[in-house]
């Protein structure tokens, strides 16, 4: 070969895609007998992995750095370069699993339908399939009759508590 000539190579790294199924077991695993819920994983294009966890009597600090601890430790460099967040739901976001409903049993909700019909009312009886909503509807004589309704999750595009600062 003569002197000065460059050879072309190529470097081959092994790299493990980290998938929203992977860190779901491993986040699953790491939670589960401590009452604390998975609610959401999120990964995005960027490189973020996003936890969003719960529990009965909410979420602690220690429960968010514990689980970011153990799923850092897992992923090593596996993961590659990523931004790893672990925390509860904020208040304004949707309910996404039926655990979150009965933690909020009792409260108001505002309820869309895959639809798009929009209400407001109780969460009350929520099962593994659907929950049932109190709504206060009034009639033409100016009463106030309360309502019923029952559905079940698959129906329902989004359901949030009402935030009252009463």
């Amino acid at each position: 070969m003569a002197q000065g000539t460059k050879v072309p190579y190529f470097v081959i790294k092994k790299q493990t895609m980290v998938t929203k199924d992977h860190i779901r077991k491993l986040a699953e695993g790491h939670i589960s007998g401590t009452g604390i819920f998975l609610v959401d994983v999120r990964l995005s294009s960027t490189g973020r992995i996003t936890i969003l966890i719960d529990r009965p009597e909410g979420v602690k600090i220690e429960d968010c750095a514990s689980l970011s601890r153990y799923i850092s430790s897992e992923l090593g460099e596996e993961g590659g370069d990523y931004e790893l967040n672990v925390s509860s739901p904020g208040l304004d976001m949707p309910l996404l699993v039926p655990e979150q409903f009965l933690k909020n049993e009792g409260r108001m909700v505002d309820v869309v339908t895959n639809e798009g019909d929009r209400e407001k009312g109780l969460l009350v009886n929520v099962t593994r399939g659907g929950f049932d909503l109190k709504v206060d509807t009034k009639q033409k004589n100016r009463e106030v009759v309360t309502v019923v309704r029952s559905y079940n999750f698959e129906d329902v595009k989004s359901v949030k508590v009402i935030i009252s600062f009463k």
